[in-house]
């Protein structure tokens, strides 16, 4: 019998609302505004309901383009991450809040600020997804432009990271006088200027914002290039990644950041690793592949899949039918735009037909069937039972610590999850029943911060 290395590991679920995407269906009858703070409102609570970690959001800094128009395929943005997630603080109690922000094009001393503002009006609920961007395309929307070298992101990313830090560690615990009677409100000393000077950053600043009851914000990133599983293990408490359908990769990817988290100087269980998922249940065995259908060709409609293929190609493919061939005529021969934001940008052109090319040779595809082998992250489709098991085995065995789930409607995607699936993962004993402590840091069962230990 295989040994089971972690046997009562239990199974931690954030939710993942995209800022622009097309796996959320957002055409079908049941699918609600993309906008209104009803439809977050529900999907927090929801969440909530069922015991989620964190309900976190994704955030683009410019709308997603193609051939120089507004990708009107796509969801193609959504309001403010942090303004959402303070709204959703007054109406929510335990979950986790947590918000994209970039560290190209924000400022240390004004984000940390936000953030903190966010962690203490929530009573220690916030997280910082902090992601890096080098590209010109967004930079257009900034003064800087395209300012920053590829290579030169993550130094920029862990100059601020450091500078954040610091700004919310110059409060002390203890602070705020704990009297009436005391002579001044913030206790002499208590609070101290934060000065650095870098080759990407220049800050002096002496913060407004105290600490809240987890300390600080919980630190969360999503690189998994080799730097950017470097920059986790210095920085992160949360990392998440697309090895969310297969569990090999998964293993391999856990096991890779354990090492590099021990390299640092830190414990190899020291980061939470939840992987991106999308879960699709049905209640009979027999109804699951026809409901993974449905979802798939909801998400990519013929539209979309003529669009995908327009950004490989470089050209305008609206006139082809999408249940057809790939078209006979070469690619453009150039590299794949970064307008849409997409997992194929800046590869060749030529290199990425050929490869679809030989797919729908292989397996008598039509474009759009190669449109969604190629572009699809699945996750995890079966009755509750089926997914019950499988998640308890990827966290017991070590794959992940639990996974991001972005639902395919919003706002019930979260429905069926939390009526179905909880309880089998209850029933098993890899769910909690209840919430452990009222902050983030604690839902994750996270150490304190690094700059406190």
């Amino acid at each position: 019998m295989t040994e089971v290395p972690f046997p009562d590991a239990t199974v931690h679920f954030g939710v993942f609302l995209q800022g622009v995407n097309h796996s959320t269906i957002w055409s079908d009858p049941s699918s609600g505004s993309q906008i209104d703070f009803e439809t977050f409102r529900r999907v927090a609570t929801t969440a909530e309901r069922g015991l989620f970690d964190a309900f976190f959001l994704g955030e683009g800094l410019r709308l997603r383009e193609q051939d120089g128009q507004l990708l009107d395929t796509d969801i193609a943005g959504r309001p403010d991450a942090i303004t959402q997630l303070a709204a959703l603080g007054g109406v929510t109690d335990r979950i986790g809040l947590v918000a994209t922000q970039n560290t190209t094009y924000n400022e240390p001393a004004d984000l940390a600020r936000r953030l903190a503002s966010l962690d203490v009006l929530s009573g220690g609920r916030a997280g910082w997804n902090a992601v890096t961007t080098d590209n010109a395309w967004t930079g257009e929307n900034f003064r800087r432009g395209g300012f920053l070298d590829h290579a030169l992101r993550y130094e920029r990313a862990a100059e601020f990271l450091r500078a954040a830090k610091e700004i919310w560690d110059s409060w002390s615990d203890n602070a705020i006088a704990p009297s009436r009677q005391s002579g001044s409100w913030v206790e002499p000393g208590a609070v101290r200027t934060v000065e650095r000077d870098t080759e990407h950053l220049r800050v002096t600043i002496t913060p407004t914002v105290p600490r809240s009851p987890q300390g600080r914000p919980v630190i969360f990133q999503a690189g998994v290039s080799p730097t950017g599983r470097d920059f986790a293990a210095a920085h992160a408490e949360v990392i998440f990644s697309p090895f969310g359908t297969h569990f090999d990769p998964a293993l391999d990817f856990a096991n890779d950041i354990r090492a590099r988290l021990v390299t640092a100087g830190r414990p190899a269980d020291d980061i939470r690793i939840l992987p991106g998922t999308q879960i699709v249940l049905a209640e009979q065995e027999s109804e699951v592949e026809e409901k993974k259908r449905w979802v798939l060709e909801q998400q990519i409609t013929g539209a979309t899949a003529l669009s995908l293929a327009g950004q490989v190609w470089g050209k305008d493919l609206s006139h082809l039918d999408p249940d057809g061939p790939l078209p006979a005529e070469d690619p453009e021969s150039s590299v794949i735009s970064g307008t849409r934001g997409a997992q194929r940008d800046g590869h060749d052109r030529s290199e990425v037909a050929r490869q679809w090319r030989a797919l729908a040779e292989s397996k008598q595809l039509t474009l759009r069937q190669v449109a969604i082998e190629t572009t699809a992250r699945f996750g995890f489709a079966g009755t509750p039972g089926q997914v019950a098991d499988e998640l308890t085995r990827w966290v017991r065995h070590g794959a992940s610590d639990g996974f991001n789930i972005t639902p395919y409607l919003v706002p019930t995607g979260l429905d069926e999850i939390v009526q179905w699936l909880v309880p089998e993962l209850q029933d098993r004993g890899s769910y909690r029943t209840e919430y452990a402590g009222r902050t983030l840091r604690e839902h994750l069962g996270l150490r304190p911060p690094l700059t406190r230990r």
